[in-house]
């Protein structure tokens, strides 16, 4: 899929391609980002006993590492944008809607972000990245 053949599902994703092409300045998406839903995909209790329902209260997120030993937590634009990756990940078939600025706040310094991986309406975002979000988040909670 080609960025012209991309239909945007919702805010979001609107946001993110104006920052792809250049029309939303980075500095700008990240703030707006921060404002934003995201899913996060969750591993999968398999002995939950009713399909969907998770029996511990600890949620293990989708990490990837790249081939140069990078680590990325995987998040998606829309649940609809996860499907086909999930299919090919065993253990993570579900997930759940979280305000990326919660994710953040509770992600460890090192990690980088990749938002909608393999497709061409994806990104990532570099650790330095996410500690200035970070930052973003610290300046507009001491301004409240």
């Amino acid at each position: 899929m080609n960025e012209q053949e991309f239909e945007a599902k919702n805010e979001l994703e609107r946001k993110l391609l104006a920052a792809m092409e250049g029309v939303l300045e980075a500095e700008d998406f990240m703030r707006e980002l921060l404002t934003e839903q995201v899913f996060i995909p969750i591993k999968d209790d398999k002995d939950a006993g009713i399909g969907g329902f998770q029996r511990t209260t600890k949620a293990t997120p989708l990490v990837v590492e790249d081939e140069d030993g990078h680590v990325f937590l995987v998040l998606f634009t829309s649940p609809d944008r996860a499907r086909d990756f999930l299919a090919a990940t065993p253990g993570y078939g579900g997930g759940l809607l979280a305000d990326f600025a919660w994710i953040v706040e509770r992600m460890e310094p090192g990690f980088a972000i990749v938002v909608n991986p393999g497709s061409e309406f994806g990104m990532d975002i570099e650790p330095e990245n996410v500690t200035r979000m970070l930052e973003m988040l610290a300046a507009k909670s001491q301004k409240n």
